[in-house]
């Protein structure tokens, strides 16, 4: 029996097993678990290694979702966003949002300024200051890079950023087991038991062993994401229209990542209206560098190998280029790139930016929505089964809403009542402080590790930071960065690789590399540090050199689909 896997979790009866460990599984199963319930979380990947890591990695109120009047979603963004600034301080953190109007804007000033005035209103509990609006002159100061052509006026307002999406994802899935949860991943859930028409849990396959398992549970959520279609498959009435019972419809969204560049916005992120399709996308800083996008496109591919299109990419340069004229960005400039794909359900009709991004709470026994919004027609055809609940859409910034709203409905199943949730007030693991830059001060003067570390270790693990340092005993291999390239988003250090096995559930490399220390994302995309994290795992996990050299070649495998520069620059020596 694997170790990762409880010897009796056949034997075992959970009240709930969450499919999918995005951030909506993850905040479903903490929510549930710090409600008392015993909680099963199960992902065929990694923690965040879906949607949640190919997000804008944004946490905002939805602006552009007032002009479809969905005030709703807007409000309960709008709460969420100011609970996370609270409870994870180290990795949710406001920015500021500039907004150009031109005359060719589709909205002009007026309607800019209604609209933000509204965004003010139902954002009536923010700790971030008001809206502002800005002269054509007073744009061109303090953005002076901007294209002043047919330039009219722009709006400047607050929200929030979460440079780790996938960190916020990792804690909620921490603070889950803490409370008592059961999280294995790499475990591919292959089908639904049922018994007299109810579903009674599930039957999985590890995927590092490739061993079976059921586990059993009074309720099942369905959370995987644009995945979920395929854990109802069997549920799914044969037809000759592929489509009949599909919820899931999700859109392709591309990113850009870039050295700084001439003209780029200083310290706060530009939300501008591309002039080819009128699409809003954004310029953000983000990670030492600048995150360009994103993309909107129906996507009918593979859902576990996305890339950007070559297609896309010139799309945001030229977009990019066109209102920072001095920026001059070709593909060289481009460090890497990412695509993901929303998990919106299914509606081929229409633009993609008018598809709802409001979440359901689908109820299978009633074939109808539990919580959230409205359920699609397609997915009306389900049969109705028992114990079974499937989440349609939600979007990174109100997985907190929907973890309340899901263990809601699961307490009304089991037919028990329901504790109030206490997610929005309890902090994530790392951000148990009620003043984070205290802590923060006190961590610096009290480490005795240079100030470029101490950045690091606060920015991915808060509170936890003096505990990571902790782990590395005062080994000075373990605390000097493996990189030679050292600035706070670089300057991965061994004990973080520890960290990240013994205490994070990280199971491979990348998982280390791309959901735990961030290492991933910096220029080189990783393959600067890869070699030497995994000495890290020979020397202090017990790997042997098969196994490391089996998991650098599979990471370096898996980024081909960022397309580095590191990598074509490599195709293009050899050409």
């Amino acid at each position: 029996m694997n170790s990762r896997i409880p010897q009796d979790i056949e034997r075992q009866y959970f009240d709930v097993i969450v499919v999918g460990a995005g951030i909506n599984g993850a905040g479903i199963a903490r929510d549930a678990a710090m409600r008392g319930l015993k909680v099963l979380m199960l992902d065929k990947g990694d923690i965040s290694s879906g949607t949640t890591q190919w997000a804008t990695r944004l946490i905002h109120g939805g602006l552009r979702y007032l002009e479809h009047y969905e005030f709703a979603l807007v409000r309960e963004s709008l709460r969420d966003r100011e609970a996370l600034l609270h409870i994870a301080p180290h990795l949710v953190k406001p920015l500021g949002f500039l907004v150009p109007v031109y005359d060719r804007s589709a909205r002009g000033p007026l309607m800019i300024r209604l609209g933000m005035t509204l965004y003010d209103a139902l954002s009536f509990d923010k700790s971030m200051e008001h809206h502002k609006m800005f002269s054509r002159d007073r744009v061109h100061d303090r953005e002076p890079g901007l294209n002043t052509e047919g330039l009219k006026a722009a709006a400047f307002y607050y929200d929030a950023q979460v440079e780790y999406a996938e960190r916020v994802a990792v804690e909620n899935a921490i603070s889950a087991r803490d409370h008592g949860a059961t999280i294995i991943t790499y475990a591919n859930v292959e089908r639904l038991l049922m018994d007299n028409g109810d579903v009674k849990g599930v039957q999985f396959t590890d995927v590092l062993e490739g061993e079976s398992y059921t586990a059993r549970a009074q309720v099942t959520v369905n959370v995987a994401g644009p995945w979920v279609d395929e854990v109802l498959a069997e549920l799914q009435r044969p037809d000759d229209d592929e489509n009949v019972g599909r919820f899931m419809g999700g859109t392709k969204g591309s990113h850009l990542v870039v050295d700084p560049f001439p003209g780029a916005p200083k310290g706060e992120a530009l939300y501008v209206e591309a002039r080819k399709d009128g699409r809003p996308y954004f310029i953000v800083p983000w990670n030492g560098r600048y995150l360009i996008g994103t993309t909107d496109l129906r996507y009918e591919e593979d859902l576990d190998y996305v890339s950007a299109s070559e297609e896309e990419i010139q799309y945001l340069l030229d977009e990019t280029n066109y209102v920072i004229p001095e920026a001059r960005l070709t593909r060289e400039d481009v460090l890497f790139t990412y695509s993901g794909v929303r998990p919106l359900p299914y509606n081929p009709e229409g633009e993609t930016g008018g598809v709802t991004r409001s979440h359901v709470v689908f109820d299978h026994a009633k074939g109808e929505s539990a919580a959230g919004g409205k359920v699609t027609s397609a997915s009306a055809e389900m049969p109705q089964v028992g114990g079974l609940l499937s989440i349609i859409g939600g979007k990174l910034t109100t997985y907190l809403n929907l973890g309340r709203q899901t263990t809601d409905a699961v307490f009304k199943k089991l037919g028990r009542k329901a504790p109030k949730s206490k997610s929005r007030k309890v902090p994530l693991p790392g951000g148990g402080t009620s003043d984070f830059a205290a802590f923060a001060a006190g961590f610096k003067s009290a480490s005795n590790i240079p100030e470029v570390l101490s950045e690091r270790l606060l920015k991915l693990y808060g509170v936890r930071a003096a505990e990571v340092l902790r782990l590395a005993g005062g080994d000075p291999e373990l605390l000097t960065p493996l990189s030679p390239n050292v600035s706070v988003e670089t300057a991965l250090i061994g004990a973080e690789v520890l960290w990240a096995f013994r205490e994070e559930m990280a199971e491979t490399l990348s998982d280390v590399m791309l959901r735990r220390t961030m290492a991933g994302y910096g220029p080189d995309v990783g393959l600067d540090v890869v070699e030497a994290a995994a000495e890290v795992a020979v020397k202090h996990i017990g790997w042997d050199r098969e196994r490391a050299e089996r998991e650098v070649r599979e990471y370096r495998e898996w980024i081909e689909r960022y397309t580095p520069k590191r990598y074509r620059e490599r195709e293009s020596a050899r050409a």
